[in-house]
């Protein structure tokens, strides 16, 4: 997980987590993806049942048989506390062997902060599912997922040179296909609405990326540079 040195406004700054060439786009992205976790929050404010939506969604998806629903456990896990123990673990101990701190410190933040702001906004949604105890709106698990993948599609982006475009779509692909597994297994299992999945999908999409640029800056502003 080695990264690329750049230079910003004349100073050199190595193995930046957010590519500098990427930053602008991904900023857009993360302001869509905040758009869009508002607006199915307020629609689906208070719900205590599926949409249109998400009753054909989830009507194809919920209850399939082996060895899918082996899949959707195991997927599932990934997202709980001992799961996403061992991703971050691999991950950040991964980044420390390669001496890139800044990685594992965004590998951590990244998805962690992520999964806590789903926690936040769950109780203001108050969407619920199986009872008024379980909070819905947006899903944690599939906010963890897809920051992870993102984050670690970031570091890849970085570590290739990639120009702003194509990382843009490797950081996006990886974000969506993570998030897309995790959400389709949130609505098999029956723990979550699509729309749920959605939300959680876009709130990693919102978050890693500011995460990421306040990694490189409280790194930056650390780091002593000659004159």
């Amino acid at each position: 997980m080695g990264g690329t040195v750049t230079v910003t406004d004349g100073k050199v700054t190595a193995a930046a987590v957010l590519p500098v060439a990427m930053r602008g786009r991904l900023a857009v992205v993360a302001v869509l993806a905040s758009l869009v976790v508002l607006l199915l929050g307020v629609r689906y404010a208070g719900d205590t049942g599926p949409g249109r939506t998400d009753a054909r969604i989830g009507e194809a998806a919920y209850g399939v048989g082996a060895p899918w629903w082996h899949l959707a456990h195991a997927t599932d896990f990934l997202g709980d506390p001992g799961g996403a123990l061992l991703l971050l673990t691999a991950g950040v101990v991964g980044c420390l062997r390669a001496r890139r701190t800044r990685a594992a410190v965004l590998l951590l933040l990244g998805p962690g902060l992520a999964v806590g702001v789903t926690r936040l906004l769950k109780p203001l949604a108050a969407r619920t599912i199986h009872g008024d105890d379980n909070l819905a709106f947006p899903s944690g698990h599939t906010a963890f997922l897809t920051a992870f993948a993102l984050a670690l599609a970031l570091l890849a982006a970085g570590r290739s040179g990639l120009g702003p475009m194509s990382g843009t779509v490797l950081a996006l692909a990886a974000a969506s296909a993570a998030g897309a597994l995790m959400g389709w297994a949130q609505v098999a299992t029956g723990a979550h609405y699509p729309t749920d999945t959605v939300g959680g999908c876009c709130t990693a999409l919102a978050v890693v990326p500011a995460v990421a640029w306040a990694v490189d800056r409280v790194a930056d502003a650390r780091r002593p540079h000659k004159g």
